[in-house]
């Protein structure tokens, strides 16, 4: 009778845990300022209002069961493509698509009145960051225009330089690319870009840019920064990844941190084991792609056939939340959130396996001891904050 008794108790206790951090959840306004789904659009013709699980990391029907609120939905370019701006608008027509279509779950907003309004009526907030500043061409105009079709980020390189922003990947290689001044850092035109971006109310997001860009930008800018997603160097010394003095340079400006869900990012012990991964399979992805196949679905294909070895390299859960945590302890609990760059990425989290498992999220951190004020800036708060400081009107 007592074992019968205290299963009962372990499992009333169970039921009121999962209640709590599930309501708390839903309450809060949950932000994600970093999905690639519209690349997945362009590469696979996946269509984003269908259901995709176990095809992809989300789809419009998962998003709403995960309890997200806001989506920041990435237009990715690497500036190889013919018409960088055409493409980028290319991949704005398909959201803007799925949102006609469903009017009642999604709706594309400008500013932080619109983005409460429809998180108040229940419906995913959607805007549009871009990734990689080669898609507005050099072209103050062309990047008002994307800023008219709602883009409210530029990640200012992807991991290869613009003419005028060195890239992470570029700054830590000896031979990497330099501005068209020959330097590492932001050019004149460059310093335009943002102060650009500042005057239109548009986040100046850090991401994949080198040191020199950074501090470039911190000493430029009049409006506080992000970086979209992106994680803390200490604990995974990869080049996409943020240094203290960078974290505490972004907590002096004001902005914030939003934490990258990719293993490779947040286990340091991951980028070494991919690697060899990689290299055991690098004669069928070539194989792949000689058949024409685009190289990220080729890579993609080979984690899913050999599902045991890649599931292997994926970091634990917790190594997301020790990440979080870093930021807070080093900077304060207003200056993190969740970037996850789901959908972009190979190898997420074990448990974090698609967009249904941000509530596991909030229940580790419940766990940790955080208030529900906390919780709520970690999951969108301190995104909303950032958001509103950056508005001109």
């Amino acid at each position: 009778m007592k074992a019968k008794l205290l299963l009962f108790c372990l499992l009333a206790t169970f039921q009121l845990s999962a209640q709590k951090y599930q309501k708390i959840h839903n309450k809060a306004i949950l932000v994600d300022t970093h999905n690639d789904f519209l690349s997945q659009t362009m590469e696979r013709n996946l269509i984003f209002d269908t259901d995709l699980k176990g095809r992809t990391h989300s789809d419009l029907n998962r998003m709403k069961e995960g309890g997200l609120d806001v989506q920041f939905f990435s237009v990715f370019s690497d500036g190889e493509q013919v018409n960088p701006y055409a493409f980028a608008n290319r991949q704005i027509d398909s959201l803007d698509a799925v949102i006609k279509r469903n009017p009642d779950k999604i709706v594309k907003v400008t500013n932080s009145k619109e983005l409460l309004k429809a998180v108040k009526k229940g419906k995913i907030a959607a805007l549009v960051g871009l990734e990689g500043g080669h898609q507005f061409e050099n072209d103050l105009s062309k990047l008002e225009a994307l800023y008219n079709r709602g883009t409210r980020y530029i990640t200012l390189t992807w991991n290869n330089s613009t003419d005028w922003a060195t890239s992470a990947t570029d700054e830590t290689n000896p031979e990497g690319a330099k501005n068209s001044e020959g330097k590492n850092g932001l050019t004149a035109f460059g310093k335009q870009v943002v102060q650009k971006m500042n005057s239109l109310g548009m986040l100046v997001d850090i991401s994949h840019v080198g040191e020199q860009t950074f501090y470039d930008v911190i000493a430029t800018t009049k409006k506080p920064i992000i970086a979209s997603h992106s994680s803390v160097y200490t604990l995974c010394p990869h080049p996409r990844n943020l240094k203290d003095d960078q974290i505490k340079a972004i907590a002096k400006n004001g902005g914030v941190i939003q934490i990258n869900f990719n293993s490779g990012f947040i286990d340091p012990t991951v980028d070494k084991r991919e690697s060899a991964f990689l290299e055991k399979h690098k004669a069928e992805i070539d194989s792949l792609m000689q058949a024409g196949m685009n190289p990220f679905i080729a890579q993609e294909s080979i984690y899913k056939k050999y599902t045991d070895e890649s599931e292997a390299l994926r970091a634990p859960f917790d190594m997301v939340i020790q990440h979080i945590e870093y930021v807070i302890n080093l900077v304060g609990v207003d200056y993190v959130g969740i970037g996850s760059d789901f959908d972009g990425i190979f190898l997420p989290p074990k448990q974090l396996d698609d967009v249904t498992d941000y509530p596991l999220i909030t229940k580790a951190l419940i766990e940790k001891g955080y208030s529900e004020k906390a919780i709520d800036k970690i999951l969108g708060g301190n995104l909303l904050r950032v958001l509103k400081a950056n508005e001109t009107k």
